[in-house]
């Protein structure tokens, strides 16, 4: 490790004096003119990754969901899975590290983890669309660099797309190539064999409004469209062109303020879908005839995958153990259904990807789906294998189920929650049952339900309806403290929301913005 040279290149990436950041559920995320020594930094703990693991570590250059001054970077370890949380804390200490202490701390990193410095490194490394993404970009390739590390620039990407690229690496190709053609033909192709499959001519289904919240989802969408044009025709919103990144629209939009996003002409009962500002996330909605809003969220996906993949496998006779994975934001109306009506394990875990894809890890066939729409299906091996010789072996009609859920197999992104995998494995869905969105969005009603965000910390939590629960957490994305509230009327579900929200603002000493009713 050549300390001078690191030392040379770190001060070319200062440090802010005072600034202190966590590397939390998404990676470090703050103001983009803040981040320059946490890409260079994190550059450099890439290349220890790798040489420790002896693979293909990630770096992904984004901040999701939030507002475009923003930015943040994560790291995708080998199977394009989450950091690991001791790697977590190496993030961090480095990070907050003083100019004077990178080389004991670099050196403590590599110790404690036993790091074989003469090992070779590789990164692949992908950027949304902010502004400031391309510069901070660099500076990680300056990082690795430093360390004598290879690296492969896939330039704009959404996030979903470069785990998929790192899991590709490290697989050998097996589970696909890592290209941004080979993810694109992947999926379409398993999309299209789903497509022909439905019984109905499909053409009521084939038409989606998707609103791209001015992300790298409309970049990428456009690229693959004509891939699978042949099962289902998108037309994009907010895609960049006018609008603002993830102002006013966009899944995080639709799911916290259960309105349609701005920009986007809609009639009465059309499927309309929004993604995230880096795609790893998909809400659904519509407007009925009377004009009132209907939000289809993660659970609802959730519930609508788990339920198709149980009637495949009873169809061919199969006891693939299937189970699915909630957090507490889940809607209680979600959980009900899918253990009385479809006899389906529910199981909840604390909030945070990494927890829902490490427990999905135990089931045969694992659904996870965060109500934000963040979430994708995980197949044990031994499924895959199983899946693939029934589709081989048995006949007719059997035959036929197990064919579906061999292509269904491939159109999941195994390696993170995918909007445009869940777009399209959502859409062959409806396809195969022959619903309309109306149709899935009633097998249950939801209880009314507000999220809501405030500006300080909370240790308390309140209830006083019926059918109620409220909590609050810290956002692991964004500087707030999120509240959670759901009874059984809107109206006692936005009182509760409120309550709770005043409660915090007065626990805290009144300091930050006083909530406002229906905020």
């Amino acid at each position: 490790m050549d300390i001078d040279t690191i030392t040379k290149h770190s001060a070319l990436h200062a440090k802010p004096n005072g600034l202190i950041l966590q590397y939390g559920t998404a990676g470090f995320r703050t103001k983009a003119e803040h981040l320059d020594h946490v890409m260079f930094r994190m550059g450099l703990l890439a290349v220890l990754r790798s040489k420790q693991t002896k693979s293909t570590i990630g770096v992904m250059v984004t901040a999701s969901h939030n507002p475009e001054e923003d930015n943040g970077v994560k790291l995708v370890d080998p199977l394009g899975e989450m950091l690991a949380p001791s790697w977590e804390e190496h993030a961090t200490c480095l990070v907050n590290a003083e100019e004077q202490d990178m080389q004991s701390v670099l050196v403590n990193i590599s110790e404690k983890e036993g790091v074989n410095l003469q090992q070779d490194a590789f990164i692949v490394i992908g950027r949304d669309t902010r502004p400031s993404s391309e510069k901070l970009s660099q500076s990680v390739i300056d990082g690795v660099t430093v360390l004598g590390g290879q690296f492969h620039d896939y330039g704009l990407l959404t996030t979903p797309q470069l785990h998929y690229m790192v899991y590709c690496r490290n697989t050998g190709g097996q589970y696909g190539k890592a290209t941004i053609e080979g993810y694109y033909q992947k999926l379409s192709k398993a999309f299209v064999e789903l497509s022909k499959q439905a019984s109905c001519s499909g053409n009521e289904y084939r038409s989606l409004k998707v609103d791209c919240a001015n992300g790298i989802g409309a970049l990428k969408l456009r690229e693959m469209e004509h891939y699978f044009s042949q099962g289902l025709s998108v037309q994009l919103f907010n895609d960049g062109t006018k609008g603002k990144l993830n102002h006013l629209c966009g899944a995080d939009f639709v799911k916290s303020y259960q309105t349609s996003p701005q920009g986007m002409e809609m009639e009465s009962n059309e499927r309309c879908c929004s993604f995230d500002g880096d795609a790893d996330r998909i809400v659904y909605f519509y407007h009925d005839a009377d004009g009132h809003f209907h939000l289809i969220d993660g659970d609802k996906i959730a519930t609508l995958i788990s339920s198709f993949l149980k009637e495949l496998l009873l169809e061919i006779g199969e006891s693939l153990n299937i189970g699915v994975v909630q957090t507490a934001y889940a809607n209680g109306s979600s959980t009900r259904y899918l253990e009385e009506i479809m006899k389906i394990p529910v199981y909840c875990t604390k909030t945070g990807v990494k927890h829902l894809h490490h427990k999905a890890q135990d089931f045969d066939i694992g659904v996870y789906f965060e109500a934000n729409g963040h979430g994708t299906v995980l197949f044990s091996k031994a499924a895959e294998m199983k899946i693939k010789q029934l589709a081989n072996d048995l006949e007719d009609k059997k035959m036929k189920a197990a064919k579906l859920l061999e292509n269904i197999i491939d159109l999941f992104n195994q390696a993170a929650g995918d909007a445009i995998s869940d777009m399209l494995v959502i859409e062959a869905i409806l396809t195969l049952k022959g619903w309309t969105v109306q149709q899935w969005d009633a097998i249950y009603t939801d209880l009314p339900n507000r999220q809501l965000k405030v500006k300080e910390a909370i240790n308390n939590l309140v209830k006083k309806y019926r059918l109620s629960r409220a909590f609050v957490r810290p956002s692991g994305t964004e500087d707030v403290v999120r509240v959670y509230a759901e009874a059984d009327s809107q109206e006692s579900a936005d009182n509760l929301a409120h309550e709770v929200s005043l409660a915090v603002y007065q626990l805290a000493g009144g300091v930050g913005e006083k909530p406002q009713p229906g905020s």
